[in-house]
């Protein structure tokens, strides 16, 4: 089973990478997040050290694109097979160097994928 990692993921419940995290789980995907903080999200621990993940198959950033930054490097060494860039999260200079990497990009609300039957 494929792997998905919420990056930026929050322990505020009002945010749409922590109800991302309950989404996925309730569709039984199999789910791990990164944030600033760590604490637990349904039974979705929230890691802040990247070294610490598992295999991850999907990334999908809750992230700005001026944030994201500091992170292409460890996000293209993870080496997933996709990254979903959600709402807000829209980064042309990011696509590029993934492209250039073989991972696959795509630009949708992670939410409504799981909602309509296309997230995987």
């Amino acid at each position: 089973m494929k792997t998905t990692l919420v990056f930026g993921a929050s322990l505020k419940p009002h945010r749409y990478s922590n109800l991302v995290i309950k989404r996925l789980r309730e569709h039984k995907i199999n789910t791990v997040g990164f944030g600033l903080k760590s604490g637990l999200v349904v039974d979705v621990q929230i890691k802040t050290n990247l070294a610490e993940l598992p295999n991850i198959d999907i990334v999908t950033l809750y992230l700005g694109g001026e944030r994201q930054k500091q992170y292409y490097h460890s996000i293209i060494d993870l080496q997933p097979e996709k990254v979903i860039f959600n709402p807000g999260t829209e980064n042309p200079e990011f696509y590029a160097l993934l492209k250039a990497n073989d991972i696959a990009v795509e630009v949708a609300c992670t939410l409504v994928l799981l909602a309509t039957g296309q997230y995987g």
